[in-house]
């Protein structure tokens, strides 16, 4: 998906394009964003008590249209989560329309007991990987 939302962009002359998608992996299953309430309560039960695999991809298109990509793998475990929880998490508003149904930077964090990987990729854009990617591309960065 970021391979296909880079591509998706007009790059003009001498410039790059730098796009990222998240999904989020429980088992055997891709959970969707949370489109609404009800779905995004539904996605919190999956996850309370549980690992899943937050996979964050990243595709920089460089000045030559040459495509590179990167992805992070995190494994994130949430607490066991109690109705109230979930019911005051959702009212917050911050997890609506995201992958899982929640937002590590906001209120979730509290939710969660370990993640093993990247916390930037499990924001939305892993750090390691896009700093790679755009060296890779010839840009100077630190």
């Amino acid at each position: 998906m970021a391979v296909e939302k880079a591509g998706a962009v007009v790059r003009g002359p001498d410039e790059l394009v730098l796009a990222g998608d998240t999904t989020i992996a429980l088992g055997r299953r891709i959970l969707p964003p949370a489109g609404t309430t009800a779905l995004q309560r539904e996605l919190l039960l999956l996850l309370s008590g549980r690992r899943h695999h937050c996979l964050s991809a990243v595709c920089v298109i460089d000045r030559d249209g040459r495509v590179r990509t990167r992805l992070s793998d995190t494994i994130v475990a949430f607490k066991p989560l109690s109705s109230a929880e979930i019911d005051g998490y959702v009212a917050c508003g911050e997890g609506l329309g995201k992958a899982g149904g929640y937002a590590i930077q906001g209120r979730a964090e509290g939710m969660i007991r370990f993640i093993q990987g990247s916390h930037s990729g499990v924001v939305g854009l892993p750090l390691f990987e896009t700093r790679a990617l755009l060296r890779a591309a010839g840009l100077p960065v630190s």
